[in-house]
């Protein structure tokens, strides 16, 4: 089959993409690859994803960029040059945008398109797509890969619309940036975002207030620069490095302790934790393989977090607030910060405890909380994501009988390992509930998700299928393996994102694959080679 790109007309093509992130640039890169025909559609002006969108300031990845990094091309390994060991968001869309370039990407990519609606024709087993643009395409396939983290969330803050000031949100920042001297600034939240921007907007800002509605883990990057000897060494690695992270529970290649928590001593335990602090970002949380499944030992790794960071506050009453008392380490999604917890110490920043003071609404000149009014020239609202099915919730979505993806999923998202829903034939969710996902390294899952579906769809071929889709027993398996998979874990226990806690009226349902990177890999690659068992070949 010929190649096909966005000049071509409407029509008819083997798969539609939706999503110019690391994911969708592979999808595209991967099936032109097979000699399929590829129409790809982004909302935004060019790739990147969610590194496109969050330009917010200290926008960073807490993965290693060596690590954060595609592993399909060893080329492109050698060629590409990280400056730091965990990139910023500017340098990880210099990476992106040289992918889409150097694999000649764009020309398959329809930029400053949303899509709005797919439906599937149930007798040709052929997905209808339209656009905001009023187009319309046929595919045989439709891959989203629209992102877990990329549906903003703006709570329904009463009189947010008659404030008087400026109002950004940390995942449409705009592309220009935002200059805060000599202003006052009120930041609600504090997740990855509000933590990362929190020191950087402190430092511009005449005064700087922080509302904070649950304190959150976060660990200190140790961000250095790389030099060339590192870089070196980094690329002779990368089969071993690769190799690692493949087989690891969470996709980089550093290794837990051999023991568990308790079966050391208190220093040996002691000692751990240091190399991981030293080591820097979210690995701190994954030092024993028991961290995240026995509370005391849970409890171990934050006694020892909370000694490094009430060390750097000088205030013990806002230290006390900065502790989280809700949840186990790690049940929510760990920070990667710089310079966080010191910015405290600074003599233009508040800290406004939520719990104790909630908001109540805003106005004209600021927030209104049931204490105090705060007087703002801007408000930034890093307030996250409608995760995991907010962003395919925006899409119209059509399967068997007429019925709805969403209204499917209302109950909590049901699929076959990540992949596959009944009742939605030819389509593919990357990245989303029922994968390991937003618990691993996004760059190799995406990798992993991406060739296990052309792998798919080359299996279809060859037996002379029309369409592949995922049985109801085998959808109801899975669902139910991980219920229990999160049950016996701790991060079932916090009100996180991963469960869709942060959205009003949302069921609570632990929506990624808990059973590790490694562990879902190779179920994934077992369904594949049994000859795809749970899936309907039609």
């Amino acid at each position: 089959m010929s190649e096909q790109d966005s000049t071509t007309p409407a029509g008819s093509c083997d798969a539609v993409v939706v999503g110019a992130g690391i994911a969708g640039l592979y999808a595209v890169h991967r099936l032109r690859e097979r000699g399929l025909t590829v129409r790809a559609f982004e909302a935004g002006s060019g790739p990147g994803g969610v590194w496109y969108w969050n330009r917010y300031p200290g926008a960073r990845c807490d993965v290693e960029s060596v690590d954060y990094s595609y592993s399909f091309s060893d080329e492109l390994q050698q060629d590409w040059d990280w400056s730091e060991k965990y990139a910023t968001q500017p340098e990880i869309l210099r990476y992106l945008e040289h992918v889409a370039d150097r694999f000649d990407l764009r020309r398959s990519f329809q930029f400053d398109t949303r899509v709005t609606s797919a439906t599937l024709d149930e007798q040709a087993l052929r997905w209808t797509v339209r656009t905001d643009r009023g187009e319309q395409v046929s595919a045989r396939f439709l891959l989203t890969a629209v992102g877990p983290l990329s549906n903003a969330n703006t709570p329904a803050f009463d009189g947010l619309d008659t404030f008087g000031g400026e109002v950004h949100h940390t995942a449409t920042w705009p592309h220009e940036g935002v200059d805060f001297t000599g202003k006052r600034v009120g930041v609600i939240g504090t997740g990855s975002s509000g933590i990362q921007s929190i020191p950087l907007i402190a430092e511009q800002a005449e005064r700087l207030f922080v509302f904070q509605r649950t304190a959150n883990y976060s660990i200190p990057a140790g961000n250095t620069r790389l030099d060339d000897a590192t870089r070196a060494a980094h690329k002779a690695d990368y089969p071993e490095r690769r190799r690692l992270s493949w087989e690891s529970g969470g996709g980089s290649p550093h290794r837990t302790h051999p023991k568990k928590t308790l079966d050391v001593t208190a220093r040996e335990r002691d000692t751990a934790y240091e190399e991981r602090w030293k080591l820097g970002g979210v690995l701190f949380s994954k030092t024993f393989p028991d961290q995240l499944t026995d509370l005391a030992a849970n409890h171990t790794a934050r006694e020892f977090w909370e000694r490094k960071v009430r060390a750097v506050i000088d205030d013990p009453a806002i230290a006390e607030l900065l502790v989280p008392n809700d949840h186990a380490m790690g049940a929510k999604r760990i920070v990667t910060d710089s310079g966080y917890y010191e910015t405290y110490n600074r003599g233009n920043v508040e800290l406004v405890n939520l719990k104790a003071d909630p908001i109540v609404g805003m106005d004209a000149t600021g927030v209104n909380t049931t204490g105090a009014h705060y007087e703002l020239d801007a408000i930034v609202l890093a307030t996250g994501f409608d995760a995991m099915t907010g962003s395919l919730d925006k899409l119209e979505i059509v399967g068997r009988g007429g019925q709805t993806l969403k209204d499917k999923w209302t109950a909590g998202p049901e699929t076959y390992l990540g992949l596959g829903v009944d009742g939605f034939p030819n389509f593919f969710n990357v990245n989303g509930p029922g994968a390991t996902g937003v618990l691993a390294n996004m760059v190799l899952h995406s990798e992993l998700h991406v060739d296990w579906i052309a792998d798919a769809i080359a299996y279809l071929d060859d037996h002379g299928g029309d369409g592949i889709e995922a049985e109801p027993e085998a959808v109801a398996e899975w669902v139910d393996k991980c219920r229990t998979l999160a049950e016996k874990s701790l991060l079932n226990t916090a009100n996180s994102w991963y469960l869709g806690a942060n959205i009003p009226g949302r069921p609570r349902v632990f929506m990624p694959f808990a059973g590790g990177f490694s562990t879902y890999r190779e179920i994934i690659t077992g369904i594949a080679e049994s000859g795809y068992k749970g899936f309907a070949i039609r």
